[in-house]
C-alpha cells in the first residue's frame, strides 16, 4: 500500500508540472500560428505614429511598447501606410492587433475587437484667418433676414398709416385726403416722422382717436426702432472686426471642406451637407487650405493640434467646437486572446499616470 502511494504521489504531481509548463507555453505563444512573435500592424499619423530614423515613436507605439515590455511579450512591426490597410490585414488573419489610433465604431465592431481606448478624441475645425473683403463685411446686411425685418416694417407703417387715416380723414381732409391711397400715404409719413422724432409739424393728428393711435406708436416706434438699429450697429461691428475664420460645421454647408481618407470624419461632413475632398495626408489637406481651395480642414483633433503646435502658423485657427467623440484603442481579430492582457495592462498603465504622462508630453500639455 506505501509503494502504491508513493506510485500515485509521484506521478500526480509530474502530471501537475506538465500541465503548468504547457500552460506557460501556450501563454507564451501569442503570436499568429502558436508562433511566441506578436505582428503588429503599426500605422497612424502624428502625434500617434512618427517615425524616426527607422523606430517608430509617438502615443501609441510608446503605450504598447510598455505594455510588451512589463509582459516579457516578443513582438514584430509591421507598418501599413492607411488604416484601412491595416485593418485589412487584420480581418484577413495577417495579423494580432493593429497598434495606432485607431477609432472605435459600432461597424467595425462586426469584424473585429477593440481595448479600451487610450485616448478620447474628438473631431476639429481648423480654417484660415484672412481678413475679410469689403463684400464680406457688408453682407450681413444683405441677409434674408434684414430683407423680412425690412418688409414686416413696412407692413406695420402700413398698418399704423391705415389707423391715422381712418381716424383723421373726417376731421382734417387737408392733411389726410378722403382719397385711401393719398390718405395712407399721408398716415406713414406721420409715423415715419414721429418715429424717427424729427417733428416737421406738417402732419399732426387733431382726432382723439389719432392722438391715442400717435402716442401708442411713440412708445412701441422707440423699443422698435432702437432694437433694429442696434442690431444693425453690432453686425457692422462685428463684420468689420471679424475674419474668415469657420467657428462651427453649420458654417460649412455647401461648403469645400478637406480630411483625410478612410477618416470617419467623411461621413460626419457628408451628413452636414459639405462638399468632402478627400487628401491622404494632413499636410496635404492644410496645403489646400492654404491654397484657398477648401473652406476648412475637418480631422481627428488630437493630430490638428499636433500640426498647428509644430507648425506655429499663425495664418490657422482651430476652433474650440468639438464633434463626433471617439475613442482610440488598440483593434484585434474577433477570436484574439491577448484582449483581456491587452485591456489589464493598459488600465495599469493609465493608474499608474504613465498613459497621461506620454499624451501630454506629444500633444504639449501643461
Amino acid at each position: 500500500m506505501s509503494f502504491k502511494r508513493i506510485f500515485f504521489f509521484i506521478f500526480f504531481t509530474c502530471f501537475t508540472l506538465l500541465l503548468h509548463h504547457a500552460n506557460l507555453h501556450a501563454q507564451n505563444q501569442l503570436g499568429k500560428n502558436g508562433t511566441d512573435t506578436i505582428l503588429v500592424g503599426i500605422t497612424g499619423s502624428e502625434p500617434f505614429l512618427i517615425y524616426n530614423n527607422g523606430n517608430y515613436k509617438g502615443i501609441a507605439p510608446e503605450i504598447w511598447d510598455d505594455i510588451a515590455y512589463k509582459k516579457a511579450w516578443n513582438y514584430k512591426y509591421i507598418p501599413f501606410k492607411t488604416v484601412e490597410g491595416a485593418i485589412q490585414a487584420l480581418t484577413n488573419l495577417q495579423l494580432d492587433l493593429i497598434v495606432g489610433p485607431i477609432s472605435i465604431t459600432s461597424n467595425r465592431l462586426e469584424e473585429m475587437r477593440f481595448s479600451q481606448p487610450f485616448y478620447n478624441s474628438s473631431l476639429a475645425i481648423v480654417s484660415r484667418t484672412d481678413e475679410l473683403s469689403l463684400w464680406q463685411k457688408i453682407k450681413p446686411i444683405f441677409s434674408l433676414k434684414l430683407f423680412m425685418a425690412v418688409g414686416l416694417f413696412l407692413i406695420i407703417l402700413g398698418i399704423v398709416g391705415t389707423l391715422f387715416w381712418i381716424a383723421e380723414h373726417k376731421k382734417s381732409p387737408d392733411q389726410f385726403p378722403k382719397n385711401p391711397v393719398d390718405g395712407i400715404a399721408n398716415g406713414m409719413w406721420l409715423a415715419i416722422v414721429t418715429m424717427s422724432t424729427t417733428g416737421y409739424g406738417d402732419k399732426a393728428p387733431i382726432t382723439l382717436w389719432g392722438r391715442i393711435i400717435a402716442g401708442a406708436w411713440m412708445v412701441i416706434s422707440i423699443i422698435f426702432a432702437t432694437s433694429m438699429v442696434a442690431g444693425i450697429a453690432s453686425t457692422l461691428t462685428i463684420s468689420s472686426l471679424g475674419s474668415s475664420t469657420v467657428t462651427n460645421i453649420e458654417q460649412l454647408s455647401n461648403q469645400k471642406v478637406a480630411t483625410i481618407s478612410d477618416s470617419p470624419s467623411i461621413e460626419f461632413l457628408q451628413e452636414h451637407q459639405a462638399k468632402v475632398i478627400e487628401t491622404n495626408k494632413l499636410n496635404e489637406a492644410i496645403d489646400l487650405l492654404k491654397e484657398k481651395s477648401v473652406k476648412a480642414v475637418v480631422y481627428d483633433r488630437p493630430q490638428l493640434l499636433h500640426y498647428l503646435n509644430k507648425k506655429h502658423d499663425d495664418e490657422l485657427y482651430i476652433a474650440k467646437a468639438e464633434y463626433y467623440k471617439q475613442g482610440y484603442g488598440f483593434a484585434f481579430p474577433l477570436n484574439s486572446n491577448l484582449v483581456y492582457e491587452v485591456n489589464r495592462a493598459l488600465l495599469e498603465h493609465a493608474e499608474e499616470l504613465e498613459t497621461e504622462r506620454i499624451i501630454n508630453f506629444y500633444l504639449q500639455k501643461d
